[in-house]
C-alpha cells in the first residue's frame, strides 16, 4: 500500500448568498482507508452531511456574499498495484442482471447512449469478447477525441462530443459510458484523484479526474480513455450513474 495526499482549494465568488451541494471527500472504502482528513468550509455555513443516491457523502453548504474558500486535505492509502485487470469476465445478461445495476444500462443527460446505438453497433458490434469490446471502445475514444484543457461545458452530451471531436476527461468518460451502454454493457461515471506516481511529473497541480468503470464478470473494472494505460494509486471520490457536472478546483 501507498499513502498519498489528496485535497483541493475551491473558490466561489458570490454576488449574494447561495446554496450549493458539494462532493469533495474521498469515497469510503475499507480497502483504502483514510488516515487523516480535514474539510474547512471557511466563511460558508454547512449543514449536516448526507449520503446521496449513489452512496457518496455530500454537503449542502450556504455560501456567503463575496469570496468563499473551501479547503480539503486528506491522507489516504491506495494500492501499489496496477488498476488494469488481467481478466475481465463475461458481460452480464440483461435478463438476469441484478435490478440495482439496470440503471447503468440506461441513457442519461450526459451519456445519451440511445443516440449512439447505431454508431456503437457499427464500430464495436462485431467484437464478441466483452473485455476486448470495452477496450476497443476505450481505444477509440482515446484516439479520436482530442483532449483540450478548459473546453469542458456543463451542457454537452457524449454524442455531441463524438461529433465535435474534443473535450476534457469528463467528456472522455461520458463517451466511454454511452458507447458501452449502447451495447448493453453496464457502465458508470467515477471521479477522484489520480496522482502521477510511476509517471513523469508534468509540473502542474492535479485536478479532479473523471473516468469510467464497466461491470464485467461480477465486478467493476476501470477504463480511463483519457490516458488509456494502466495506472497506480487511483482513488475514487464519487461513483455515479453518469449524470454529473464537475467544479473546477486546484489539486494538491
Amino acid at each position: 500500500m501507498l499513502t498519498v495526499r489528496v485535497g483541493c482549494n475551491i473558490h466561489f465568488e458570490c454576488e449574494s448568498s447561495a446554496t450549493a451541494i458539494l462532493l469533495v471527500n474521498p469515497r469510503f472504502d475499507s480497502d483504502h482507508p483514510i488516515r487523516h482528513e480535514n474539510l474547512d468550509f471557511g466563511r460558508a455555513l454547512k449543514s449536516e452531511p448526507f449520503a446521496d443516491a449513489d452512496g457518496n457523502i455530500a454537503y449542502r453548504v450556504i455560501l456567503e456574499t463575496g469570496l468563499n474558500e473551501i479547503r480539503h486535505d486528506a491522507l489516504v492509502e491506495v494500492s501499489a498495484d496496477s488498476d488494469k485487470s488481467d481478466q475481465f469476465g463475461d458481460a452480464p445478461s440483461v435478463a438476469t442482471l441484478e435490478p440495482a445495476f439496470l440503471r447503468y444500462l440506461l441513457p442519461s443527460r450526459y451519456c445519451d447512449s440511445d443516440r449512439l446505438f447505431a454508431f456503437a453497433q457499427e464500430k464495436f458490434g462485431s467484437i464478441f469478447d466483452a473485455g476486448e469490446r470495452v477496450q476497443a471502445i476505450s481505444d477509440w475514444v482515446h484516439n479520436n477525441i482530442e483532449y483540450r484543457f478548459g473546453s469542458g461545458r456543463p451542457d454537452i452530451s457524449a454524442a455531441q462530443v463524438v461529433d465535435r471531436g474534443y473535450g476534457v476527461c469528463r467528456d472522455f468518460a461520458h463517451c466511454t459510458i454511452a458507447l458501452c451502454r449502447a451495447l448493453n454493457l453496464p457502465a458508470r461515471y467515477v471521479t477522484g484523484h489520480l496522482p502521477d506516481i510511476g509517471h513523469i511529473d508534468p509540473g502542474l497541480p492535479m485536478d479532479f479526474h473523471a473516468y469510467s468503470e464497466v461491470y464485467l464478470g461480477g465486478k467493476w473494472h476501470v477504463f480511463d480513455a483519457r490516458y488509456n494505460e494502466p495506472r497506480i494509486s487511483r482513488y475514487s471520490e464519487i461513483a455515479a450513474g453518469g449524470v454529473t457536472s464537475r467544479l473546477n478546483a486546484t489539486r494538491f
